[in-house]
């Protein structure tokens, strides 16, 4: 807890998705057991439904075949180890698919709520689950009253559902008694299964209820004090002279990478000394001049240093200089409305190098470059 934390103050605040992750990792996620049992037991009836006729007839059959073979092979132990074996194999296709499905269920049946979640965390050895004081305060929390109270309504309300199944099926029972008996042990096993799925339908409602409410209960035991999500975002974000040092260092890497640019510069473009722009351009690589470093006060500073270092042409041109600063971005292609401006910055720069070889006259002056008026900056 951090210091000076008020720890009277109450969790009004939902929880983070931070309080929320690290929940998960521990194990505590919102469950529904109602959800669960619905499944598994919805699960039971279905598989008893589609499989359970072939069930019955492979019962059936076994039971033919136990009742008619000879009494002499009763006295040899091996072949009624044989018959035997081949009496489960002959049940074991049905059961094998029942089960298959009650494994199904019982897997896929927890992550309606909570999804898959596996922690260590939560079967970690906790002294206070064997403390009988604890063990005690549990068993007379107001959550152990709920629980009880959601048992006795659970059992009362399936009771009465079953109650009311069976009264539904009365004359279908009757019915049996006057069938032969193959036909019977079909018919019952029909009439147990749907009235088996009309009884796990109830519980679905069970469920429908459980369901928000162990969302409601799950999120309210997670919720935070306003101070717990300010020190979550302090802890999570960073503080803010950490943040602060943390992007001073971004842009001095980011510095100093440009700077090690500037080098490769045909011209700088000054203000004179407030900005610095640094461009390149190769007519046979290069579709339009690059920006490759810009800057103001110490930087364009620094910027010069660098070009009057490598024997760079330095321009005066505040406008152009501005206007390159505030709408170009380092180690992109400079703004399309300003191609005809740097072309002429270029060329003048071309005819200085010239002149210096003795090639050509030096030029008389500065060309006279036009900046578009959404393109000019005053400051």
């Amino acid at each position: 807890m951090a210091e000076g934390q008020d720890t009277s103050q109450e969790k009004t605040e939902e929880p983070t998705p931070r309080k929320l992750q690290k929940a998960r990792e521990d194990g505590q996620v919102a469950r529904s057991k109602e959800l669960q049992t619905t499944v598994l037991l919805v699960a039971a009836a279905l598989a008893l439904i589609f499989f359970g006729p072939l069930l019955a007839q492979r019962v059936l059959e076994v039971a033919r075949f136990t009742f008619s073979f000879e009494y002499a092979a009763t006295r040899d132990t091996g072949l009624m180890f044989h018959y035997l074996g081949s009496s489960f194999a002959h049940l074991g296709w049905p059961l094998a698919w029942i089960l298959l499905v009650l494994l199904t269920a019982a897997i896929t049946g927890p992550l309606g709520l909570g999804g898959w979640n596996f922690s260590t965390k939560s079967i970690a050895f906790k002294g206070n689950r064997i403390n009988p004081l604890s063990g005690l305060k549990r068993m007379f929390s107001m959550n152990s009253l709920v629980e009880l109270l959601k048992s006795y309504g659970k059992v009362g309300f399936v009771g009465t559902m079953a109650v009311v199944i069976l009264f539904s099926q009365v004359e279908s029972l009757r019915g049996i008694s006057r069938e032969p008996t193959e036909q019977a042990i079909v018919h019952a096993l029909t009439i147990l299964a749907w009235s088996f799925l009309l009884m796990c339908l109830t519980t679905a409602i069970i469920a429908a209820i459980d369901i928000p409410f162990q969302i409601y209960s799950h999120t309210k035991k997670l919720r935070m004090t306003f101070q717990e999500v300010k020190e979550e975002y302090k802890n999570t974000e960073g503080k803010p002279e950490v943040k602060a040092k943390i992007r001073q260092l971004q842009r001095e890497i980011a510095e100093g990478r440009m700077m090690s640019d500037v080098p490769k510069a045909d011209v700088v473009i000054t203000n004179p000394d407030h900005y610095a722009v640094a461009l390149q351009y190769d007519q046979f690589s290069m579709p339009a001049p690059i920006l490759l470093a810009k800057g103001v006060d110490d930087v364009a500073l620094k910027i010069r240093e660098i070009a009057f270092e490598y024997n760079i042409e330095v321009v005066q041109m505040p406008p152009l200089a501005r206007a390159l600063y505030h709408h170009s971005k380092v180690g992109e292609e400079v703004p399309a409305e300003l191609y005809l401006a740097v072309a002429q910055v270029l060329a003048y720069v071309y005819q200085l190098q010239e002149a210096k070889a003795g090639r050509m006259e030096r030029p008389k002056r500065k060309p006279d470059v036009k900046i578009p008026p959404e393109f000019r900056r005053d400051d």
